[in-house]
């Protein structure tokens, strides 16, 4: 078995340390978004185990949000699973992006770099590029580490909280949906490229909603199928 090159640990460990730093203020947003999800995972009868247990092993929030609301909304599993990933295949632009980062490594260092890709993540290793400074993928894996253990913990934390609320919907926490998307949406937007793609996306899914039987559960994938089409064929990231 080859050893590993020692002269590329040390280089390895600062990146992957200046990802979980430069990713702080950026986690700030997750965890207010992560602690909407709680509510509504606890809402849809989850667990605080469940819900770090799938923000673990998913760990993309605006799939779980829509997951789980078409749960609650009565749709079966297998929809909410097909809502959930048509509205994250955004992420397979932003792996495929990653080909110069992961060419070459073992396996499991592929897995783990595109688990733990995300927008933001991804955003800042290129921004940090662009500032002169070294970020690849230990930066991205560093910047991952924070952003999951950040959402992990928020998101378990508003689910013992709405656990205890006798009455959520007293407290508005029946809104607690639309926030959280509102917010992930807002921490998606990065200029007037996501224009199109999102304006495409909505066009599909309100024509769909009115000119169709389909249950909303199929128009949001439509919406999300026809949003990362318009984006891939437009060459965003």
């Amino acid at each position: 078995m080859a050893l590993p090159d020692l002269n590329v640990l040390p280089a390895a460990r600062s990146q992957l340390l200046a990802g979980l730093r430069d990713i702080v203020p950026l986690a700030v947003g997750v965890a207010v978004y992560g602690a909407a999800f709680g509510l509504l995972a606890a809402q849809a009868q989850m667990s605080g185990l469940q819900t770090g247990v799938m923000g673990t092993i998913v760990f993309a929030g605006s799939s779980q949000i829509i997951a789980v609301e078409r749960l609650v909304a009565g749709a079966g599993a297998g929809a909410a699973l097909l809502a959930g990933l048509a509205l994250n295949l955004r992420l397979l632009l932003i792996t495929a992006s990653l080909r110069d980062e992961l060419a070459g490594r073992p396996w499991w260092q592929i897995l783990l770099g595109v688990h733990l890709a995300t927008d933001e993540n991804w955003a800042l290793m290129h921004a940090t590029r662009s500032r002169g400074r070294p970020a690849g993928y230990w930066y991205l894996v560093g910047g991952g580490l924070g952003l999951v253990a950040v959402w992990v913990l928020a998101t378990v934390a508003g689910a013992g909280f709405a656990s205890a609320v006798p009455e959520p919907r007293a407290l508005g926490m029946d809104f607690a949906f639309t926030a959280a998307f509102i917010a992930i949406l807002r921490s998606l937007w990065s200029g007037m490229a996501m224009l199109l793609p999102w304006a495409g996306s909505v066009a599909v899914v309100l024509l769909a909603g009115e000119l169709t039987p389909l249950d909303p559960t199929w128009t949001l994938i439509l919406g999300g199928l026809s949003g990362a089409t318009i984006a891939g064929v437009l060459g965003n990231d």
